[in-house]
C-alpha cells in the first residue's frame, strides 16, 4: 500500500481515467504531482493538482527531472497515448531514444514496463492506478441479466487460450470471435476499433473477449472497458463480453450493464483457471 502523506506523480493521458485517479489520490490526502501532454491529456484533471505541468510527448528527462524536483516517491500513470506517437523518434530526447531502441519487443507492456524500471531507478516506482479505485475491478460472474448461451461459452473458452497465447508475445488485449473464427485481433487501433471490424467481419453474434496478458505489470496498463465499448458491441451486433475478473477495469459500470441489458449483451467476468484445464 501506498503511504499516508505520500506525493504522487500521476502521468496523465486521455479520458476520464485519470481524473477518476486523481480524485482518489487527494482522498487518500496524497500531495498530487501531474505532468500532461500537449494534445493528450484530459486537461480536466488539472484543478485537482497540487503542481502541474504540461511537457512534450517523449521528453523523458524533463518528465523525470519535474517529478524529482516536486519530491515524488510513488508514479501512476492513467488514460490514453497514443502509441503511433509515442514512437515517433522525431519527438524523443536522447534518454527515450536509449529506453526505447534497448527493447527489442516493442509492444505495450514491454514498452510501459522499461519506462516503469527507468522511474523506480529513479526512486520513484510506478504504483497500481487501481490501489485508489478498487471499486473499478471486474468482478467476477456474469454481471447481465441474459447468462452466456452455450454457443457463446465455447466461443469465449476458445478465445480466451487464444488472447492468453497472444498477450504472452505482447500482442493486444481483445480477440472477436464467431463460432471459433477469429475475426479480429487488437492491434494499434484499440479495443473499439477492433470490435467493430471485428463485427464487420464476422457479423451479428460476435463474442468478445479482453484478457490480462501473461507477464503483464498491472501497475502499468490494466484492460479497461466501459460503456462506449459496449454501444461499439450494440451497433456491430455483438451478443457477450468477456473480461478478465480482477484483473481488468470496468469504467461507467452500471451504465454499461444497463445498456447491454437493453441490447441483450451478456457481459461475464472471467477467472484464471476457468478455462485452463
Amino acid at each position: 500500500m501506498t503511504k499516508t502523506g505520500s506525493t504522487i506523480g500521476l502521468i496523465a493521458g486521455g479520458l476520464q481515467f485519470p481524473i477518476l485517479v486523481a480524485k482518489g489520490i487527494k482522498a487518500h490526502g496524497h500531495r498530487l504531482v501531474v505532468a500532461g501532454f500537449t494534445g493528450h491529456t484530459n486537461m480536466d484533471v488539472v484543478p485537482y493538482a497540487d503542481v502541474w505541468k504540461e511537457l512534450k510527448l517523449g521528453k523523458l528527462g524533463k518528465l523525470i527531472d519535474y517529478f524529482k524536483s516536486n519530491g515524488v516517491d510513488r508514479v501512476i500513470m492513467a488514460g490514453t497515448i497514443s502509441k503511433p506517437k509515442v514512437m515517433d523518434i522525431r519527438h524523443l530526447d536522447m534518454r527515450a531514444v536509449k529506453l526505447l531502441f534497448q527493447q527489442k519487443n516493442k509492444g505495450d507492456s514491454a514498452i510501459l514496463g522499461a519506462l516503469s524500471g527507468e522511474l523506480e531507478r529513479e526512486g520513484m516506482p510506478v504504483v497500481p492506478a487501481h490501489e485508489f479505485l478498487p471499486e473499478l475491478l471486474t468482478p467476477a460472474g456474469v454481471l447481465t441479466k441474459r447468462k452466456p448461451d452455450d454457443r457463446e461459452m465455447e466461443d469465449l473458452q476458445f478465445s480466451w487460450k487464444i488472447a492468453k497465447e497472444l498477450g504472452r508475445m505482447d500482442v493486444g488485449q481483445c480477440l472477436v470471435v464467431r463460432e471459433g473464427i477469429v475475426s479480429a485481433v487488437e492491434a494499434l487501433e484499440g479495443t473499439d476499433e477492433a470490435i467493430r471490424r471485428g463485427c464487420k467481419l464476422g457479423g451479428p453474434g460476435c463474442v468478445v473477449t479482453k484478457v490480462f496478458k501473461p507477464g503483464q505489470q498491472e501497475q502499468v496498463d490494466l484492460p479497461s472497458f466501459g460503456l462506449d465499448t459496449i454501444k461499439v458491441m450494440a451497433d456491430g451486433g455483438a451478443t457477450c463480453l468477456g473480461v478478465e475478473a480482477g484483473k481488468s477495469l470496468f469504467f461507467d459500470s452500471q451504465e454499461a450493464i444497463a445498456c447491454a441489458d437493453k441490447s441483450g449483451i451478456s457481459i461475464i467476468g472471467l477467472t484464471a483457471g476457468q478455462f485452463d484445464s
